[in-house]
């Protein structure tokens, strides 16, 4: 079949969100044909070029949401005529109303005044933003799925889409005088959101912005019958504007829509505009709430890549008979050698437990206490009862000088390797992963266990990132003074060590996780912990804290703790490092989870099923008409299911606004980049 792949920020370029598993789900479903729609973020991504393509991409269209030109023609053709300015007016009003009237932000402010109780970002208008239990929504459907103004704020989408496609686009209307009017009255209509009430004119310009960017989509021309016109299935991979294209292709081509969210969008908008006025947020969070209410309205299927998700999904008024939950799917070859690795330390283990020794005169140990047993059952039929006994006491003395060898043996290899007292942590160097409190759990960690390291492997996020790197590093050089800036020690020896990931001499990713006894994840805010399942694919036992998804994905393989609760996490932390036994057991466990649910076969073959099932429910019926409108028996032949144009097209197709590609091959000369070194890396 003919699968429409739309992507915002990401595939197929080597650079954004959800590249590798779009990447991964096109390889593997070889016998489908792909056309890729893509949405990119800024000028450098563009410029960074593409992945390497497969041949079953036939064809790549990419628009930019990013730019910021005034030039109306770089939008698509200006409205002329009264007629076309009306009915822009009267469509655009209607959406501005049913942002503005929306009930759901103004309800979650009434009920969440001051400051959240665990701590997370206090939200003015919204409530708490972050990842802890009251900022969770409860699972009902939320205030966005309200039949009247989800009917309005969609009726007037499409009204606003039919004109762009009879127009040409809708040009500079979106960003004019009277656009901005527009939400000025919507403003003042009673049942407005109260904080919106206030809004001045530069709140309002910000306002008329943001939202022109997210509906440059109705100007292009991929809804034509020969481009998402012609598709069977139209595949979202996020909500928002890389799921509106899709919307429209259902709305224009009665295309089926899948939707592929393994993020929150909303909650990434709450955070976005966490500095903008009240009355920013407000109208904002209500925009994109009932965007997002729409597109779950209109999807056959929406797949949440884990519980919180949905959650989110569901608050927003997805309805739960569509939702199928597909885990991401991650590349577990990579990671073989440090599975080799943990089977010859279980086997090592396994022989101190069993204590079974090389030579074939001495009695088997294949279960606790059976050399004893046997001794005590030779001496009872040979003997009385004083020679049982002994034959037990030497019999168990035995047992006791064999375990403790191989335990000493296990504990020497752990030694030698640096695994048995190194905690690890992996992921993107932010002010959400909380390493703050991370160091100071390992304060506690170092005052119980003095031989404890701690190695931090990330990048930093931007310019913000780089200053909270720099603070945790100065955090690091007081609590742990031997490892000043000054200490010249290798990595492995200072008690905590700071590695940018992907530096020519860092380790790679697979080695850095084999290095460590328990590898520790401290967020405040995470959505799907990729460092986590990594660290589970390897074998290793992990403490992490209670946010987003992390209960879900570990499962009970490690250990879980309250967010910014240092002294909890170093507990958790001392408990595994005193106990090997205990971190096998709970290592082996993770992997066979991790290899059960997050590989990219189950992630592949839960699509492919997908696909088949929202086709075998929604098939496209193409209906051809006459130069009279009159429907045209048997005008859609069967060539029209094989790869190519190779029907007509029931109306000319338009031209392309010049700020959208036409591309069908890879841009010239596209930049390459270095194959990334681990994903957990980088989230």
């Amino acid at each position: 079949m003919r699968i429409g792949l739309l992507t915002e920020g990401g595939y197929p370029y080597v650079s954004g969100d959800a590249r590798l598993w779009c990447d991964r789900l096109v390889r593997g479903l070889a016998r489908h044909e792909f056309r890729v729609y893509a949405l990119s973020r800024s000028l450098r991504q563009e410029d960074e070029g593409w992945m390497p393509l497969p041949p079953q991409v036939t064809r790549v269209r990419t628009a930019p949401l990013w730019t910021a030109v005034d030039d109306g023609a770089a939008h698509g053709r200006d409205l002329h005529g009264r007629r076309a300015r009306r009915r822009f007016t009267e469509a655009y009003a209607d959406l501005a109303r049913a942002v503005c009237e929306g009930g759901a932000a103004e309800g979650r402010a009434s009920r969440s005044r001051g400051a959240c109780a665990n701590g997370c970002a206090e939200d003015g208008v919204n409530g708490c933003t972050g990842d802890c239990a009251s900022a969770r929504p409860s699972g009902r459907t939320g205030d966005y799925g309200d039949d009247r103004q989800a009917d309005r704020f969609g009726n007037a989408l499409y009204a606003l889409a039919d004109l762009a496609r009879e127009e040409g686009g809708l040009g500079s209307a979106l960003r004019s005088e009277g656009a901005l009017r527009v939400w000025e009255r919507a403003c003042r209509t009673p049942g407005t959101v109260r904080t919106a009430h206030g809004a001045r004119v530069g709140e309002l310009l910000a306002v008329a912005r943001h939202v022109e960017r997210a509906l440059r989509p109705l100007s292009l021309d991929w809804y034509e019958d020969a481009e998402l016109g012609a598709v069977d299935l139209c595949h979202a991979t996020a909500g928002g504007s890389a799921a509106l294209p899709a919307l429209l292709a259902r709305h224009f081509s009665g295309v089926p829509l899948l939707v592929t969210e393994y993020g929150v969008p909303l909650r990434t908008h709450y955070l976005a505009t966490a500095d903008a006025p009240p009355a920013v947020r407000a109208l904002l969070a209500s925009f994109h709430g009932r965007l997002a209410a729409e597109v779950y309205r209109r999807a056959a299927r929406i797949t949440p890549g884990n519980a919180h998700v949905r959650r989110w999904q569901e608050h927003c008024g997805a309805d739960r008979a569509k939702l199928r939950t597909v885990y991401p799917g991650m590349e577990a070859s990579r990671f073989a050698e440090v599975v080799a690795d943990v089977a010859e330390g279980a086997g090592r283990a396994e022989r101190a437990e069993r204590a079974e020794p090389a030579e074939t005169s001495a009695p088997r140990r294949s279960e606790p206490g059976g050399a004893a047993r046997r001794a005590a059952g030779a001496a009872a039929t040979t003997g009385g009862t004083a020679e049982r006994e002994a034959f037990e006491r030497e019999a168990f003395k035995r047992e006791t000088a064999e375990r403790e060898a191989a335990e000493r043996e296990s504990a020497a290899h752990e030694s030698a390797s640096g695994a048995g007292d190194t905690l690890v942590w992996v992921g993107r160097v932010e002010p959400a992963k909380d390493l703050v409190s991370l160091l100071h759990a390992f304060a506690e960690v170092r005052a119980h266990v003095p031989t404890a390291r701690l190695r931090i492997v990330g990048t930093a996020a931007g310019a913000e990132g780089r200053a909270y790197l720099e603070h945790c590093e100065h955090l690091a050089a007081r609590l742990f003074p031997d490892d000043g800036h000054e200490d010249t020690r290798p990595c492995g020896d200072r008690p905590v060590s700071f590695e940018e990931a992907g530096a020519p001499d860092a380790p790679d990713l697979a080695a850095v996780y084999a290095a460590g006894a328990v590898v520790v994840l401290s967020s405040v805010v995470e959505g799907f912990p990729v460092s986590l399942v990594e660290a589970m694919f390897c074998g290793r036992a992990t403490v992490s804290t209670d946010v987003g998804a992390v209960v879900e994905v570990i499962g009970g393989t490690g250990l879980v703790v309250p967010p910014r609760e240092p002294a909890a996490l170093a507990r958790a932390c001392v408990a595994l490092l005193r106990d090997p036994a205990r971190r096998r057991r709970l290592g082996e466990a993770a992997r066979a989870r991790a290899l059960e649910l997050f590989t990219v076969e189950q992630n592949v073959m839960a699509f492919d099923g997908l696909y088949l099932d929202v086709v075998s429910h929604s098939p496209r019926r193409r209906v051809l008409v006459d130069d009279r409108g009159a429907p045209l028996p048997f005008g859609t032949p069967a060539e029209a299911r094989l790869p190519g144009n190779w029907t007509g097209s029931r109306r000319p197709l338009r031209r392309a606004p010049l700020w959208a590609s036409d591309t069908t091959t890879p841009p010239a000369a596209p930049a390459q980049r270095p194959e990334p070194v681990g994903e957990g890396a980088a989230r």
